[in-house]
């Protein structure tokens, strides 16, 4: 089954509950948090409180994007905090088998995420203990960007590796994903669709979610 992840980066900061609330009655499966510390990124979001206090307000998938350095320092706090998947990029963490070993121990699920210009054959050794692969078709640090064509064929390089190797993992494609390009991305293999702007910036969000619920199937 494919999903739609609501990306509350392009939400109205002054009522994330209320969005969310919103997204989950329209459709959605996950809520995609993105966690940016200044560093890692050129960017600072939000942290640990906020995703504590979303929990309290919605029962959506929370998908923590950790855009941060150092994230082994973090997994403890946000899987305490309500995070239901973490998600950490390769290109931050020291150990990624151990960081996936530690994320699984406290019972939640491990993805790993690779930016644009990052190889995707520098997951491959991991996809037998992930769960999920995010793609970014954007580089991370800011929402509304525009979509990058060539994270298709590298999306459909993972799902062929997956498909190969009989495993059982989760593509997600999370930056510039629109109602114009979902079928495309589902059509390279991705199954965890990311949208933030085309949702939140809609003026029928829960008509936006539908018409991406569609385009997916």
């Amino acid at each position: 089954m494919n999903k739609l992840s609501v990306s509350i980066l392009a939400a109205d900061f002054s009522k994330l509950g209320e969005e969310l609330r919103e997204a989950e009655v329209a459709g959605a499966h996950y809520a995609h948090i993105d966690v940016m510390d200044g560093h890692f990124v050129p960017n600072i979001s939000i942290g640990i409180p906020v995703v504590e206090s979303l929990r309290r307000a919605s029962r959506l998938v929370f998908d923590v994007h950790l855009m941060i350095s150092n994230p082994e320092d973090y997994i403890e706090a946000f899987a305490k905090a309500g995070a239901d998947i973490i998600n950490f990029h390769v290109e931050a963490a020291k150990d990624p088998a151990a960081l996936i070993a530690k994320i699984k121990a406290l019972g939640k699920k491990a993805a790993i995420t690779l930016n644009p210009n990052t190889p995707v054959e520098a997951v491959f050794e991991y996809l037998h203990v992930v769960d999920m692969v995010l793609v970014m078709s954007v580089f991370p640090g800011f929402g509304g960007q525009a979509f990058i064509p060539e994270s298709l064929s590298r999306a459909q390089t993972l799902r062929n590796f997956i498909r190969d190797n009989n495993l059982n993992v989760d593509i997600e494609m999370d930056g510039g994903v629109n109602i114009e390009n979902a079928g495309q991305v589902v059509a390279a293999g991705v199954n965890v669709v990311v949208a933030g702007s085309a949702i939140f910036g809609a003026n029928d969000k829960a008509a936006a979610i539908n018409e991406f619920l569609i385009k997916m199937q």
